[in-house]
């Protein structure tokens, strides 16, 4: 089956990201401790998707993907996980550029210390927590709408009738919300990698930029995946595939991080890996006009820089929430969703994946390269 094709992938998985957390926290990095806590988090949502997956299985014989309130639930460790990265990110770069330009201020905790930024994982795993538990207790169903389907237009209330129905399993709103969200947060994350090259004056971190796009494409699976109504179980273990292939390369590029800074290995120089050359002051003019010029999804950041936290998050749901109606309201118009063809879902993530790594690419040989998304 493609949950038995899958396990290996995701079992095998997490060895390279343990070893990608402990390259990125190693003291000569100076990574702001509260992105290490956001990337951390990640394991968070590896260990308690487990215990959902079971549940689903064992109560109601279906795949976690299958039930939505369970499935909510877990994916929101997730948003949680990219939530808190790119809020740490964003801290650091705003005070290292405020420094920049002369501006005295003092250096947010979430640079300093893990203890704000675990605080929030905490507090929001615990909400989490309850949207599992309180269903859960009242003893839902299979199909019960995660959040209780409150973000959902009744079908009454549609002036309009589609083309086709939506099967029992197809995602709420708030369940796509989710989704959404942390495929851009995680784009919005790899844009702050990028731009901490320019901070750092050391290249090596768009390395990790290019590291986290297979994750990327794991995230597009995923939600390709939901697109089809969870009707292509080929998509499970490409999902898991490309996790295992994207920890991997960001393990690779944390450790190239972690080398140009000067932490030294007990097994000696690894051919190609430790090639680092790095810092070199000649590029930083050039590392600046590519962060200004970057203009994508992945450059919310720069966008919303003159938010506060809480206006950046609310503008950021509110936009993923209109996308999750075009969504969920506008596939049911069309054939393809319902044909599962895998050609089709194929295109779907892979075609967003190349353009996304093309663009990368131009914008490392061209600064004023903007983009297409």
């Amino acid at each position: 089956s493609a949950e038995t094709l899958a396990g290996p992938f995701f079992g095998l998985s997490l060895f390279p990201y343990l070893a990608f957390l402990f390259f990125l926290q190693v003291p000569q990095n100076n990574t702001p401790k509260g992105v290490t806590v956001g990337f951390a988090t990640c394991l968070l949502f590896v260990f308690l998707t487990i215990p959902a997956a079971i549940a689903a299985k064992i109560w109601y014989g279906v795949s976690l993907a299958d039930s939505d309130w369970l499935h909510g639930s877990a994916e929101s460790l997730l948003t949680i996980t990219n939530l808190v990265t790119v809020v740490a990110f964003r801290q650091a770069l705003s005070f290292e550029e405020q420094e920049r330009n002369g501006i005295r201020g003092s250096v947010p905790e979430s640079v300093l210390s893990y203890a704000p930024m675990t605080k929030l994982v905490g507090g929001l795993t615990a909400v989490a927590f309850l949207t599992a538990l309180l269903p859960g207790l009242v003893g839902a169903e299979v199909h019960t709408p995660y959040l209780g389907g409150i973000l959902d237009i009744p079908p009454r209330a549609l002036p309009w009738s589609a083309s086709h129905p939506e099967p029992e399993n197809a995602l709420t709103i708030a369940c796509w919300i989710i989704h959404i969200t942390s495929l851009v947060e995680f784009l919005v994350a790899m844009g702050f990698c990028w731009r901490y090259a320019d901070i750092t004056g050391n290249p090596k971190w768009k390395g990790l930029t290019w590291g986290l796009l297979p994750l990327h494409s794991s995230g597009i699976t995923a939600c390709t995946y939901h697109l089809f109504y969870n009707s292509i179980p080929v998509l499970v273990p490409l999902q898991a595939m490309l996790t295992c292939i994207g920890n991997t390369t960001a393990m690779f590029a944390a450790y190239r991080i972690a080398k140009s800074n000067g932490w030294s290995t007990p097994w000696g120089n690894i051919p190609y890996l430790d090639d680092v050359g790095m810092n070199d002051d000649g590029n930083s003019d050039k590392l600046r006009r590519e962060s200004q010029s970057l203009v994508g999804f992945e450059d919310l950041g720069d966008a919303l820089a003159a938010d506060n936290d809480y206006t950046f998050i609310v503008k950021l749901f509110a936009g993923c929430a209109f996308a999750s109606y075009i969504i969920k309201y506008g596939e049911v118009w069309f054939d393809f969703p319902f044909e599962a063809e895998l050609y089709v879902a194929l295109a779907f993530i892979f075609l967003p994946s190349i353009l996304n790594a093309f663009k990368w690419y131009k914008r490392s040989q061209d600064p004023t390269f903007e983009g297409w998304f």
